[in-house]
């Protein structure tokens, strides 16, 4: 799953409104951030089958250190601390967590059974992805529901508010649409290198909060 992480990560804004936007970005893809890392390092793979679900064509062979549930729970532990740590706002934390631990759940319904329980134990998965139609429209559904929440947390304060979100909306379509039906990647390095793309959206968020009204000054894990 993709623009779903970001939906739910701009729905959390009105659970956190003094999280800034970066910080809730940066949880709910943790997941996706430290795996292409471990991709390029050699540490986790992934091949590129296509025809391997109807709406992604890569086969995650192993990726336990990321996307295991027990993983999962160590990086939400991990994560909450250290906004607990930064910040002490502890309903910031607690979200944050809950944000890293939404990833797996999503993934739990987008993917086929390779997620991971423990190790090498068993893996499950929903097979969301069977199903490029049922797919987007969750996706985007979860995306739409995201903006509306986020929008009325934190109205825009000035154009920049504005711009940055619709900005951010937009791109976010044009990457579900060129997931959904655009050619497989040419090789695990490049989709290494475009997943760490993903960390610009780090202070994408950070930025756009600063545009934008919420509760209290929104505070950032990154500084």
């Amino acid at each position: 799953m993709f623009a779903g992480h970001f939906g739910v990560a701009l729905a959390a804004k009105r659970a956190a409104p003094r999280t800034s936007l970066g910080t809730l970005l940066a949880a709910a893809l943790l997941l996706d951030l430290v795996w292409p890392a471990l991709l390029l390092a050699g540490v986790e793979r992934v091949r590129i089958d296509p025809g391997n679900t109807a709406f992604t064509p890569l086969d995650f062979e192993y990726y336990p250190f990321t996307h295991s549930g027990v993983a999962v729970v160590l990086w939400s532990l991990a994560f909450g601390a250290a906004v607990l740590w930064r910040t002490g706002y502890r309903r910031g934390a607690a979200v944050a967590a809950a944000l890293v631990a939404s990833h797996w759940v999503l993934d739990l319904v987008a993917h086929r059974p390779d997620l991971p329980l423990v190790w090498e134990g068993p893996r499950v998965g929903l097979g969301l992805w069977s199903s490029v139609p049922a797919t987007l429209a969750v996706e985007l559904a979860v995306l739409a529901a995201g903006v509306a929440l986020y929008a009325r947390a934190a109205p825009a304060r000035d154009a920049a508010g504005r711009w940055a979100l619709a900005a951010l909306v937009a791109f976010l379509l044009v990457i579900e649409a060129a997931n959904a039906f655009g050619p497989p990647p040419p090789s695990t390095t490049a989709i290494g290198i475009a997943g760490l793309a993903l960390w610009l959206f780090v202070p994408w968020g950070a930025y756009l909060d600063r545009h934008r009204r919420a509760e209290a000054p929104a505070l950032l894990l990154e500084g």
